[in-house]
């Protein structure tokens, strides 16, 4: 094959749509694959903890795991820079297999034991930290630019089914065999990831002189590194109100989305069931979501969108506490779940093409920390406040926090304006 024909053949790789491209469909499958596994360990995680120790004693191995998660996400950031995402998202599948598989077997040999339970949840705990900056920053690694979108929208479908499937699956392992055996499902799901990222190829990125900003880039320290990526942030006119607009978004959304919605139908007399149907009709909202950005493959507007998104959906987080009836609780929170879901894919995909090439793991990693390290820190807040002043005035405050994200997104004018390539 000539070198034009090589060029010819790159290009039309590169111009394929994400949906048909068999690379991004591979990454898509070990991911999917992995959240499954994901939900099968939480399940079974939670059974044996109850089965081990008192409900206070489970409770804080299931929270074990979030203190490493938040102390340790920006230089898991670092790492998947210095070595790449897709390295350190093969690393990271394999410790956790790796562990899961192990505790299966100790609990099998031994029965439920808390020590080794509360272990495995530091070490997932541990290698989350490296393992979300690294799954962010990934789709810019094995798709076209113009195809971030879509990839983020097929992203979100794979992430809910994972979820749909998942949670089912670990009750099934631990009615048939106990946690062990949940535990030992966990990790034959997350092993099932590896060959597939195996096969994923990488894109070159283009060079980025701005990305050096010492003479010597690789003689860096790892703590250099992370002041250059909170650096290239904060002096970037869409990437640090971006990341604003992400933070108060989730501070007014997961609060009320996780406790207080818990709190709202013991309140109601909606009762687990009714609870379950809200949170059902808010993963179909963003399931939609994705799936608007899996077809469409590209919104314009992007910032606008985000921001408008946001906005939108803050008034819906404050009426959930009014609705009269179930129905109609549900269907607010279709609402806020296609909300929710087109702002976060979009901010997420504005993230990544806005990025430099090489702060991507970075940046992802202050956006996950400011995300899923910091928010839940608003549930027991939120508990709190629910029981001095009741549901609606702290829903209704969240959705004021919520929306001034989108306050913050169309206030920018660099991000108001910014764009998805096409």
């Amino acid at each position: 094959m000539t070198t034009a024909s090589r060029t010819s053949a790159a290009r039309a790789a590169d111009e394929r749509p994400a949906h048909r491209d068999g690379n991004v469909l591979r990454w898509l499958g070990a991911y999917a694959s992995s959240m499954a596994g994901d939900g099968v360990y939480y399940v079974a995680l939670s059974w044996a903890a109850v089965q081990a120790g008192t409900p206070a004693q489970a409770g804080l191995v299931l929270s074990v795991s979030a203190l490493p998660r938040a102390v340790l996400m920006l230089g898991g950031g670092v790492l998947a820079d210095r070595f790449g995402p897709r390295r350190v998202v093969i690393a990271s599948d394999a410790v956790r297999c790796a562990a899961v598989l192990a505790v299966a077997a100790l609990l099998f040999l031994t029965g439920p034991s808390l020590w080794p339970l509360t272990v495995l949840a530091l070490v997932f705990g541990t290698v989350d930290a490296v393992f979300v900056p690294a799954v962010g920053a990934l789709p810019a690694r094995i798709a076209d630019r113009g195809q971030l979108a879509r990839v983020q929208g097929m992203r979100g479908l794979a992430y809910r089914f994972a979820v749909i499937v998942g949670a089912p699956l670990g009750g099934l392992g631990v009615a048939v065999g106990g946690a062990a055996a949940a535990f030992g499902l966990a990790g034959l799901l997350t092993a099932l990831s590896l060959p597939l990222l195996l096969r994923v190829r990488m894109r070159d990125l283009p060079p980025d002189d701005a990305a050096d900003d010492t003479p010597d880039a690789r003689g860096r320290t790892a703590r250099a590194d992370l002041v250059a990526g909170l650096r290239h942030i904060r002096r970037h006119p869409v990437l640090a109100p971006l990341t604003v607009a992400i933070a108060l978004g989730d501070l007014g959304f997961v609060g009320p989305l996780n406790v207080g919605l818990t709190l709202l139908a013991d309140e109601r007399g909606w009762g687990a069931s009714g609870m379950g149907w809200v949170l059902s009709g808010f993963g179909a909202g963003a399931g939609a979501a994705s799936l608007l950005l899996a077809l469409r493959g590209r919104l314009p507007h992007a910032g606008r969108v985000a921001g408008w998104s946001l906005l939108a959906g803050s008034p819906a987080i404050g009426a959930l506490a009014f609705a009269p009836a179930l129905a109609a609780a549900v269907g607010t929170a279709v609402l806020i779940g296609l909300l929710a879901g087109l702002s976060g894919a979009v901010c997420a995909a504005l993230l990544q093409t806005q990025a430099d090439p090489a702060y991507l793991g970075r940046v992802t990693a202050v956006a996950s920390l400011v995300s899923l390290g910091l928010t839940p820190l608003s549930m027991p807040l939120s508990a709190a406040a629910v029981g001095v002043w009741g549901t609606g005035p702290v829903f209704v405050v969240s959705a004021g926090v919520c929306g001034l994200g989108g306050i913050v997104a169309l206030a920018v004018p660099a991000l108001r304006r910014a764009e998805l390539p096409r």
